[in-house]
């Protein structure tokens, strides 16, 4: 239902001291005199003065450093799925010192209020005994979660970290409108709001005096920490994730990476003897604490949602054990519900002997006869809600409906009360927000972040502010299009340091161990290196064929090109439609039609395209395990293909596209072997880049170098080119091509980087490198399957192999098919005993939790 639409007394404003009001709402800008409200003073001159190019171009900067960064949010149904970029305004939210405190204290008396009531609803439930919250709030709440009751959770706290959503009311007074106990999201992107936001307006960050975040994540971090049931040196953290597909994934690893966590899915995980264990190369290390970022019902199949993909069997008995701790406390999400938030007064004087500090928007939940009675009487002016987490029902504004509509809602609170609440209609304050050179007003809420310390709860000092839509819109959510802003809490003290922790008190233990890496990152690794290899050979394919299209002497001088696009076609797995009988010249339009998909159609799963997708996937799978440069150099790879503007007929025009190609592929190469640790997880990359280049080069030699025609030195100028080993080639040989020095190079010489040989032994070199259950004096299986390969090379000779019995070399051939068959049973070989973690290593075997999908909680 579309929602109240306020209107606009002022056009856009070209400078911030001129900014705008919207009628009935609070602006956040100027204050009721027309001059600017205090906070402000530093700030919207700076901006003034900066004037709109300026900003304009400091903020381009900015978002193409968000773009590369891969600063991303997946908003379900939009077609750039988990490409979607961030939306962040360059104007910050601004508030003053004094206010910020008052607010302060009410989020850290609300954090405690909270805690007390989940710890007596899990526990001795008088508040349900004494009857100060209804016995339905609680038992129908799908939320409520059975298993959980008389958990103990680590130092008897159930919320570790928590966030509340704030609005200003008309008068500009703070309003609590709802909280979020279970998996707060947002905390993560306020950081990053923040890195850019103050990159690019520097000056006027330090002039305002702006309270700095890094100390509330260290808090965090030395917060989790401290919960480890074993009281050990290096307690292992992890932060559990739905995985890649979560609307906020970008956030888990940029969390897990700042905070120097270990991200893990709920797959990654096992449970033996009640303790939870990482499933790693080296075998199952034990996990001390989990901040978990998945709904607390997905966590664990055997004992809540036994459809979940997401969780670990065994998570609940062994947080019970006291085994491992979770933040936030499973069944946290109890309380996320705004229909709790009317009785939380009462509670305050009840469990703290205080009275509430900062009000929440009134809120009547359909459970309670007054209250339903009140709803219906009143639901031409309420907004309808769902009163539980998780229930399809968008709010509904009830002066938006028609008579029909509001009495068939009726009819459906009467059927079902307790799923139904509503709250008064607020009015949002309005912000600035930058549009194409003029400051617009936008509604905007602040989503601010709480985190538990040994002596209580502290606050971000500002958060996560987001804006609407368009302005006129009441909906604030990043879901349905609205915007971030990054919120600055001005302050009277000097500067804290900007360092994410204080040095270090506990011993530090030096480890090059490369143990730690779950089998799931290694597998994402190896098919990472796969995909950006196969990608590469594509391109150069591509390329040669492209260049043979354009070139002058085309399509006389060419007579390669029929045998080129046959390797096309067995690469991309798709024959041409109109396949020329002698020459593609013949069908010359059709051909560039074919090319084309092949380099741009992400449609078919072996083109071009498809593969880069592919490969940004991984990428994005794996962010927290690779470097900053190399994550650009994949975008970059994918954004050529995405934005290019090119003629599919035009040979020339697609050839630019591929070429552009060339230099990243390349970068991405050089990159992870000089910014990733050469540990396993190198290892796995490197191993599937090296399985996949030598199974490039055998069907490359299969289909150009065995049988033998009269064109066979075009052919083979064009199978070095394709290898780039012709200019090797060239130095070596100065003559005319000939197949016993090119077969020498591509598939004997140990020394040429292209060559099958050489593959060979760096994936020799990197299976040695891994942990194995070894029997003293036996290689393993993969050290075999590889060695075996070695050894038919080795014990070839390059002049039987290039002897031609009739129109083919047919020692060339078994040799070509023996590798072809022997590289997927090696790969297959890594995977069952590696990737899939099919059998455990020697010690705590066991088969994976099963676990199915959830969503967290929107931004």
């Amino acid at each position: 239902m579309t929602p109240p639409q306020p209107p606009v007394t002022t056009a856009p404003a070209t400078g911030l001291t001129g900014f705008p009001s919207i009628d009935g709402a609070y602006n956040e800008v100027i204050g009721d005199g027309g001059g600017l409200r205090p906070a402000w003073a530093t700030l919207a001159p700076g901006l003034d003065a900066l004037g709109p190019d300026t900003i304009r171009q400091r903020w381009a900067a900015a978002q193409r450093v968000m773009q590369e960064n891969g600063v991303t949010y997946n908003v379900y149904g939009d077609p750039r799925g988990m490409h979607r970029p961030w939306a962040l305004d360059p104007v910050p939210l601004v508030i003053p010192a004094a206010e910020w405190a008052d607010v302060e204290a009410a989020l850290v008396q609300r954090a405690r209020l909270l805690n007390r009531v989940l710890a007596d609803l899990y526990g001795p439930s008088k508040l349900l005994e004494t009857r100060q919250l209804p016995s339905a709030l609680v038992f129908a709440n799908p939320n409520f979660l059975r298993p959980c009751v008389g958990l103990k959770p680590a130092g008897g706290r159930h919320l570790t970290l928590l966030a509340f959503d704030l609005a200003r009311s008309p008068e500009g007074r703070w309003w609590v409108v709802n909280h979020r106990t279970q998996a707060p999201s947002g905390a993560g992107y306020a950081l990053e709001n923040r890195l850019i936001i103050s990159r690019i307006l520097p000056d006027l960050f330090r002039d305002c005096g702006v309270s700095r975040l890094a100390k509330f994540f260290g808090d965090l971090r030395d917060t989790l920490v401290e919960m480890s049931p074993r009281k050990n040196d290096d307690p292992h953290v992890a932060l559990l994730t739905p995985g890649p597909h979560n609307e906020t994934y970008f956030e888990h690893a940029y969390l897990a990476r700042y905070l120097g966590f270990t991200l893990v899915e709920g797959g990654d995980l096992t449970v033996r003897d009640r303790r939870v264990y990482l499933k790693t190369l080296g075998g199952l290390q034990q996990i001390d604490v989990l901040l978990r970022r998945t709904d607390d019902g997905f966590c664990d199949p055997l004992e809540l949602r036994s459809e979940s993909v997401l969780g670990v069997a065994g998570l609940v008995q062994a947080n019970a054990a006291g085994h491992v701790a979770v933040a936030n406390a499973l069944g946290s999400g109890l309380i996320e519900t705004q229909s709790i938030m009317p009785f939380l007064p009462k509670l305050c004087r009840e469990l703290l002997g205080e009275e509430l500090g900062l009000p929440g928007v009134a809120t009547w939940w359909c459970g309670q006869p007054k209250e339903l009675a009140y709803v219906l009487d009143h639901l031409d002016t309420l907004v309808v809600k769902a009163a539980f987490a998780g229930d399809a029902l968008q709010p509904v504004f009830g002066a938006y409906l028609t008579k029909q509509e509001r009495s068939a809602l009726r009819e459906q609170i009467l059927e079902r009360p307790h799923r139904y609440l509503a709250q008064e209609s607020v009015s949002l304050s309005t912000a600035p927000v930058w549009n194409d050179g003029v400051f617009s007003p936008r509604h905007v809420m602040l989503r601010a972040y709480v985190v538990a310390t040994k002596d209580g709860y502290t606050v971000m000092p500002g958060g996560l502010a987001r804006v609407s839509a368009a302005q006129d819109s009441m909906v604030v959510s990043m879901q349905h299009g609205g915007g971030s802003k990054d919120a600055w809490v001005l302050s009277d003290k000097p500067a804290t340091s900007g360092r994410l922790v204080p040095p270090e008190s506990r011993p530090v233990h030096v480890s090059r161990s490369g143990h730690l890496l779950p089998s799931r990152v290694a597998d994402t690794l190896f098919w990472l290196g796969r995909y950006v290899e196969r990608a590469e050979g594509l391109i150069q394919l591509l390329r040669a064929i492209l260049i043979r299209l354009t070139e002058e002497t085309f399509p006389v001088g060419s007579p390669e090109l029929p045998r080129l696009f046959k390797v096309l076609t067995e690469q991309i797995g798709r024959p041409l439609e109109s396949e020329p009988a002698h020459h593609p010249l013949v069908h010359h339009q059709a051909t560039m039609a074919y090319v084309s998909s092949a380099c741009f159609d992400p449609d078919h799963p072996e083109s071009l395209a498809a593969c880069v997708e592919k490969a940004q996937q991984l990428a994005s799978i794996v962010r927290d395990r690779i470097s900053l440069d190399t994550w650009r150099v994949v975008r970059q790879i994918g954004q050529t293909l995405e934005h290019h503007r090119t003629d599919p007929h035009d040979p020339t025009a697609v050839l630019a596209v591929v070429e552009d190609l060339v230099t990243p592929v390349a970068a991405f190469s050089g990159l992870n072997n000089e910014s990733m640790t050469h540990g396993h997880g190198w290892r796995f990359l490197d191993l599937g880049r090296r399985i996949e280049r030598a199974g490039f080069v055998v069907n490359l030699m299969q289909l150009l170098a065995v049988d033998v025609d009269q064109h066979e030195s075009s052919i083979l100028s064009a199978l070095l080119a394709i290898t780039n080993s012709d200019m090797t080639y060239r130095s070596r040989y100065r003559m005319s091509m000939a197949a016993l020095p090119a077969v020498d190079l591509l598939l004997l010489d140990e020394t040429n980087p292209r060559g099958v040989a050489f593959q060979l032994i760096r994936a020799e070199a990197h299976v040695g490198a891994l942990p194995a259950d070894r029997v003293e004096g036996q290689r393993t299986q993969e050290e075999k399957a590889v060695l075996s390969m070695l050894a038919s090379l080795r014990l070839s000779d390059a002049n039987e192999l290039a002897a031609v019995d009739g129109n083919a070399r047919v020692r060339l051939r078994q040799l070509l098919d023996t590798l072809q068959a022997r590289l997927p049973e090696f790969s297959d070989l890594l995977n069952q005993d590696y990737l899939a973690h099919a059998q455990a290593r020697q010690t705590l075997a066991s088969p994976a939790a099963d676990a199915l999908y959830g969503e967290e909680q929107t931004i």
